[in-house]
């Protein structure tokens, strides 16, 4: 969804084969990692679904990044790996990777304090910086000439996730002296909120016949 504000199909009936389940994806992925850290939640399902809910979430992330990345590859087959679009889309999916590692491993149980740092806290910080990047770069281009198109409000929207689940990475690191988050509510708003703005670029995805978008080349 990040890199799709460069990759824009030329016509209604490739829009609904890709951009439809893309959307998808992304939406229900976020609506999980909005509903997660949302006050209450985990009093209310438990710490094991509440995990649970990120973890399913992660895994709608990498399948609608993956559908992007082959979309990508496909139409820019002749310009595999050398141009922003396609960079954007497999920095993008990496960086989901990391998210169902680390989503899975915040379901265990029994982790002392650096043992959570290095499997839970790491994989997020990297992951949440792949996703910064792969935003970058399609902001970068979206913004190219001075263009305020829908591709540039999906990138900016989407660019803004991408900064919210950065503050929320560094604010859920774990402290080793006192065993405690550094900063719970930044951790907890900014994932809330980050989602949100990734549900939005989703929501921007989704195709309508009144919008058929041109293809930007990088």
């Amino acid at each position: 969804m990040i890199g799709h504000a460069l990759l824009r199909v030329s016509g209604p009936g490739a829009l609904a084969g890709w951009d439809r389940p893309i959307a998808a994806g992304f939406a229900i992925g976020s609506l999980c990692f909005f509903i997660g850290p949302f006050p209450g939640v985990v009093q209310l399902v438990g710490a094991g679904a509440d995990g649970a809910i990120f973890f399913a979430g992660s895994i709608f992330f990498t399948l609608a990044a993956l559908l992007e990345l082959r979309q990508t590859t496909l139409r820019r087959g002749a310009r595999f790996g050398r141009d922003a679009t396609w960079w954007s889309a497999a920095i993008q999916f990496l960086g989901t990777l990391l998210f169902n590692l680390d989503t899975y491993d915040a379901m265990q149980s029994g982790f002392d304090v650096q043992q959570e740092d290095r499997l839970i806290w790491t994989p997020d910080l990297i992951g949440s910086a792949f996703f910064l990047i792969s935003g970058a770069l399609a902001y970068r281009v979206a913004a190219r000439g001075g263009r305020r198109d829908r591709s540039w409000r999906m990138a900016a929207v989407n660019l803004a996730g991408c900064v919210l689940f950065g503050v929320s990475a560094i604010a859920s690191y774990i402290v080793p002296a006192s065993g405690s988050i550094l900063d719970l509510a930044a951790a907890n708003w900014g994932t809330a909120l980050g989602a949100a703005c990734f549900f939005a670029g989703a929501v921007m995805l989704w195709p309508t016949p009144a919008s058929a978008p041109k293809e930007v080349l990088p």
